[in-house]
Order: C-alpha cells, then structure tokens, then sequence
C-alpha cells in the first residue's frame, strides 16, 4: 500500500489489531477493552475510540488481521504460490493452521471464536462470516478436486461435502483446544488422520 492518508488509516488499525491480538495472547480475551488497547499501543484511548467505537469492532479488526497473519503462515510453508503447491500439503498447511500450536496462533483462534459467537446474535455478521465460508470451502473442495482429478482421491469422494466436514472438524476440534477439552498435539492427529483418509 502507497504512502497517505489511507495508508496511515491502514497501518494505525493493523497496530490496534496487533494490541489485541497481545492482550488475548497475555492475559485472554476478557481483558480486552479500548482502554487496555489504548495502553498497549502506547496511545490515547480517545485515539483507539476514533477508529473503533466499540470493543466488537475491535475484535472484527484483530480477527481480519489474525487471518491476514494466517495467510502469511500458510505461505510460508506451503509456498507464496499455492495454485502451484501440492494440493495435499495445501490442505494440510491450511486446515493445521486453525489448530493453536502457539502464543500467537490461539491468540488469534480465541479472536476468531470469539467473532463467530458474536455471529448468533447480530446477522451482518452471520451473513458475513456466511460469505467468508462459502468461498473457504470452495478452496478446499477445489483443492480436493484436483488430486481427485490426479487420481489420488478416490472418484466417489465429494468435494464439497468433504471440504465442509474437513473444516467444521478441524474448528471444532480448535474450540475443544481452546477450552481445555483436549490437547493441540491429539487435535492435529485428528485432522492428519482425516486427511490421510481421503488418500488411501
């Protein structure tokens, strides 16, 4: 992004969303609030209210920039081209990433639960995050199409019944890691396990 207004508005939001994205890592989600963001910036908490209301926003902002961070992850491992990457180890990079293995990635999973609980109650963002999940499991159908089409999946295997069973596992299993229900290590054998399913 250029230099500008627009870029300054950018880069100040980025630096909200990384505050929260601290907080919930240090001392969990309940802890976040304009004030504490404010103090974790470095700045007023008239400043953090200027560009967020109200603490919903806040965690909107911490969730888009979580997924951002995301995306950078899965890049780094399964490469900045992942048309061209294997479809298998896509899928995998994606789906693991949605289990927390760290500081950073359960920071940004309580956020991302967080704003789906959010989504029971106010429809703009159900019909957001609605959306959001049709074109990700898109992607994922597509990516199990082609290694369908390779012939290393099976021809009876449903793409998009697949990719929607793949991803509510995975995030369902990412809640029961949140929440003490089980450990990230037993969650990430699951979802290999379902994974490898598709291959055999």
């Amino acid at each position: 992004m250029g230099r500008g207004p627009g870029a300054h508005h950018a880069q100040r939001r980025a630096e909200f969303a990384d505050a929260v994205l601290a907080i919930v890592a240090e001392r969990g989600l309940a802890a976040v609030s304009q004030a504490e963001v404010a103090a974790q910036a470095g700045i007023s908490p008239g400043r953090v209210q200027h560009y967020f209301p109200a603490k919903r926003q806040l965690l909107e902002a911490a969730f888009e920039h979580g997924n951002e961070l995301s995306s950078r992850r899965i890049q780094a491992k399964a490469g900045t081209d992942l048309q061209a990457a294997e479809p298998r180890l896509v899928l995998t990079t994606v789906l693991t990433e949605l289990i927390p293995y760290d500081a950073a990635t359960e920071a940004h999973m309580r956020v991302r639960q967080s704003f789906h609980a959010h989504a029971f109650a106010e429809e703009a963002i159900a019909a957001r995050l609605r959306v959001l999940y049709t074109d990700f499991h898109q992607q994922m159908a597509e990516l199990i199409a082609r290694d369908q089409h390779a012939g290393r999946i099976p021809s009876d295997v449903n793409p998009e019944g697949t990719a929607l069973a793949l991803v509510a596992l995975t995030e369902g299993l990412a809640a029961y890691v949140l929440t003490g229900v089980t450990l990230a290590v037993h969650a990430r054998e699951q979802v290999l396990e379902a994974i490898a399913a598709l291959y055999r």
